[in-house]
């Protein structure tokens, strides 16, 4: 038996991998979908409304224009139809009261023997009946045409109701035949929906109902004035009043645009020129036009402008010369304090052939000394930094071994502070591209500033490490940082507390090199602290020189205060330097 054939479509298509049916989203993530992009829209146009003044003085004004138009238009639309149907009602009711007379003369003759009921005339029907009522009707036909109805009604008798014109008896409104009925001195209108019978809809109309006395019966006497014309009259005025107020409030909306555009434009070229100011452009000025307001505000910012330029080039020169002061100076005092440094060392050589006055004084100078080299050391590095002199020396170290002689430097400090240190490195090698002395100097200055503020107790050095940038961390458990000396700690010569001494002999500028260094590197040097809960200090570092850092390895807050303040709902403020890229990945 010959094995099954297959096609080669089908061949081909056996070996590739069917396409997923697409699942099918369900109602909660459409509606979901769809608030969020409602969401999106709003935020959207609330961002320009809020960045747009124009555009908010527009639909201020097309707002206002549109409420005023529309019950201004109201009200005049009430006028008109008052004035319209006003005048219709007199018109009607002096025709009712001449149709009474009419009517009132004609039943007070006396009828003849002959009399025959009638039915219902049309206009130009020929009359032959004798009956006073038919030639009332007769006449009220002749003086009607085809401008109005007539209903004759009497309660009293029967078959002699009477009806002149197209209408139908029954559109006679049973209020209005009580109004008459109760108000037998003057004629009562009433607008109503009156029904015709070469019409297959009701027709609005005005009814005027009177009462004629009879000795035979009291006659009921209803006109129906058809009101066609002025309800087109009226809904031609309406629609003429929506499209004068809509042409209206479009003039007005593009009065306020045209307005606004004056006003909008200098404003906008004057922010425009303040950025390009903020920015260091400093030779930036605003063109002045005419002599209004806008102008001397363009002429105003010109001349603030230059003074600003002024005072900032002052400040230039001050500042280099400030800057080339300290940095002669602490050239300057390295020869005498040289000389000084060897007779010094000299006395403190021979100190114990001294009084213990004189070697008491010889160890401080020693001290002093000491202190004063390390100071005039710090700033001569700072002023590097300050005149841009500073450069790097890269090459890849691994971090461990830097982060270890760090240590290995802060140890004796850490002894004689009876404090503990605990080294948490990884086991692999966690290579960077970086000046490893500058690195060194750095850990060395956030070691000690540990030791110092750490009361004594454990500092934990953490190294961490990951495809982009190495990260060492300096955790403290001593007096900690207040709410905003996060930003203050690396300024130059800062205590958080100005009343206690440097027990280390530090300069106050170690903190200040250290984000120098950190910078210059690329990366970043951040503070976290709360009072009683010690510091942390993280120094972040691009692996290769020259990278942008987009995060870092290790968290800024410790883990265990994220945790404490995850479950016990504290919350810690956390401040980063703004001049350091500002948060970061965690």
């Amino acid at each position: 038996m010959a094995p099954p054939t297959t096609s080669a479509p089908a061949a081909r298509d056996a070996g590739r991998p069917r396409p997923k049916k697409k699942a099918r989203r369900t109602p909660r993530q459409i509606a979901r979908g769809v608030r969020r992009r409602a969401r999106r829209a709003a935020g959207r146009v609330r961002r320009v409304w809020r960045r747009s003044l124009q555009l908010r003085v527009v639909t201020s004004t097309l707002v206002i224009s549109m409420t005023v138009v529309a019950v201004l238009g109201f009200f005049l639309l009430q006028m008109i139809n008052t004035a319209v149907l006003n005048g219709r009602v007199s018109a009607a009711t002096a025709e009712a009261q001449a149709n009474v007379t009419t009517v009132a003369g004609y039943l007070g003759q006396v009828p003849p023997p002959t009399a025959k009921p009638s039915v219902p005339l049309q206009e130009d029907d020929e009359v032959t009946m004798t009956s006073p009522v038919d030639q009332a009707l007769q006449a009220l036909a002749k003086r009607a045409g085809s401008r109005y109805s007539v209903v004759i009604l009497n309660a009293g008798q029967v078959g002699q109701d009477r009806a002149v014109g197209p209408i139908d008896q029954r559109s006679v409104p049973p209020k209005l035949r009580d109004a008459v009925r109760r108000d037998r001195a003057e004629p009562k209108a009433e607008y109503i929906s009156a029904s015709y019978l070469d019409r297959a809809g009701p027709r609005p109309a005005l009814a005027v109902g009177a009462l004629v006395p009879d000795a035979r019966g009291d006659y009921e006497l209803y006109h129906f004035f058809p009101l066609d014309d002025e309800v087109d009259t009226l809904s031609t005025v309406q629609q003429w009043l929506v499209v004068v107020g809509a042409a209206l409030v479009l003039l007005l909306a593009a009065v306020a645009f045209l307005v606004t555009r004056q006003v909008v434009i200098p404003v906008r070229l004057t922010r425009q020129a303040a950025e390009r100011l903020a920015a260091g452009r400093l030779e930036e000025r605003l063109k002045v036009r005419g002599e209004d307001d806008l102008a001397r505000l363009a002429a105003s910012f010109n001349e603030m402008a230059a003074t600003l330029a002024l005072k900032i080039h002052q400040l230039e020169e001050l500042s280099q010369v400030q800057r080339q002061f300290v940095s002669d100076v602490s050239h300057e005092l390295r020869t005498p304090l040289t000389t000084v440094r060897m007779a010094a060392d000299l006395l403190y050589e021979s100190r114990e052939e001294f009084d213990p006055a004189a070697a008491r004084s010889a160890e401080l100078m020693q001290n002093q000394l000491e202190r004063f080299e390390s100071m005039l050391a710090d700033l001569l590095e700072i002023s590097r930094y300050d005149a841009g002199a500073a450069t790097l020396d890269v090459d890849s170290v691994d971090m461990r071994d830097v982060v270890l002689r760090a240590v290995g430097d802060s140890q004796p400090l850490a002894e004689r502070k009876t404090t503990r240190l605990d080294l948490r490195l990884p086991n692999e090698p966690c290579m960077a591209e970086v000046e490893s002395r500058r690195v060194e100097r750095i850990l060395r200055n956030l070691l000690f500033n540990a030791i110092e503020h750490g009361e004594g107790r454990d500092i934990v050095v953490t190294l961490g490490a990951d495809r982009d940038a190495v990260a060492v961390a300096v955790r403290d458990h001593g007096v900690g940082l207040k709410p905003g000396e996060e930003h203050m700690v690396f300024d130059r010569f800062w205590r958080a507390d100005p009343s206690r001494a440097r027990t280390i002999g530090g300069t106050g500028l170690g903190l200040a090199i250290s984000r120098e260094d950190a910078m210059l590197h690329g990366g970043w040097l951040q503070a976290w602290g709360m009072p009683g809960e010690g510091s942390q200090f993280r120094l972040s570092l691009p692996r290769q020189a020259g990278a942008e850092l987009r995060g870092s390895p290790l968290p800024l807050v410790p883990p265990e205060i994220e945790i404490r303040r995850t479950w016990k709902g504290h919350t810690t403020q956390v401040l980063l330097p703004a001049a350091e890229g500002g948060l970061d990945a965690d």
